[in-house]
């Protein structure tokens, strides 16, 4: 499924052609995604809905080189991470791609400020150029104080909100998220809506895999999922800026 009448000129950042992952063999073989095409273009926001078990985590696992595919090809950013051996896959992925995830996955050992850093210095950045970056992306998602914090001192907002800082620390061409507000409460997750909502105006490229309508509302995209297969796709009205606030509340 790509996007409807993109303009001529608009190449896609990236794209999918029958891609698959299955899982188990005979008998109890499971089509995760099944022959999935898909194509996102830069500065768009889309989000992939579908019930719980239906392949979109699969899905964005394999768009963003965490896991090997069964057949297809995907390319990001112009290269074909279907052909790229494990190292080259790591290197793609700190270079180009931002993942946000459900359990923010933060180094507990590391303040707020270090662990969005950490990807800077394993890219080569000086540790200069690296805090002074992180001192910004902690200022953009509004924890300019906090910098020095450990993980275990800050609101599952605020871990969310670092985990952010720190997918955009190496400008990736596009951040994917696996449920960002899952374990989030109505107050944090409308935090988390505004940032994504302040990241898609800014012309980041975001591919947000949610249950939630609300977030889905944010998006450009909507992409429905049911058994391994991209079943509808919508362009729902956006809801933006003062907005977000009130989806919170809607009745959904």
């Amino acid at each position: 499924m790509s996007h409807a009448d993109p303009a001529p000129s608009t190449e896609s950042v990236l794209r999918a052609r029958e891609l698959r992952k299955d899982y188990g063999d005979g008998s109890g073989l499971v089509h995760a995604v099944n022959g999935v095409d898909l194509d996102i273009f830069p500065g768009e926001a889309v989000a992939i809905m579908g019930a719980s078990g239906c392949g979109k985590s699969t899905l964005l696992h394999l768009l963003g080189g965490l896991e090997h595919a069964s057949s297809g090809q995907i390319s990001l950013a112009g290269r074909q991470i279907d052909k790229l051996g494990e190292r080259g896959r790591a290197k793609l992925r700190r270079d180009a791609i931002g993942f946000v995830f459900q359990a923010f996955h933060l180094v507990d050992e590391l303040t707020a400020a270090e662990n969005v850093e950490l990807p800077m210095l394993l890219a080569g950045r000086t540790p200069r150029a690296a805090r002074r970056r992180a001192a910004h992306l902690l200022a953009q998602v509004g924890l300019e104080e906090r910098g020095r914090s450990l993980p275990s001192q800050l609101s599952g907002g605020q871990r969310q909100r670092v985990a952010v800082a720190r997918a955009l620390s190496n400008e990736p061409a596009v951040v994917f998220a696996d449920e960002p507000t899952g374990n989030l409460d109505s107050a944090a997750t409308l935090d988390v809506l505004r940032l994504f909502d302040d990241l898609r105006a800014a012309g980041q490229t975001l591919v947000i895999v949610t249950h939630d309508h609300r977030i889905a509302a944010t998006a450009d995209r909507l992409i429905t999922m049911r058994d391994g297969v991209l079943v509808a796709e919508t362009h729902p009205p956006r809801v933006n800026g003062p907005d977000v606030a009130q989806l919170l509340n809607a009745e959904l």
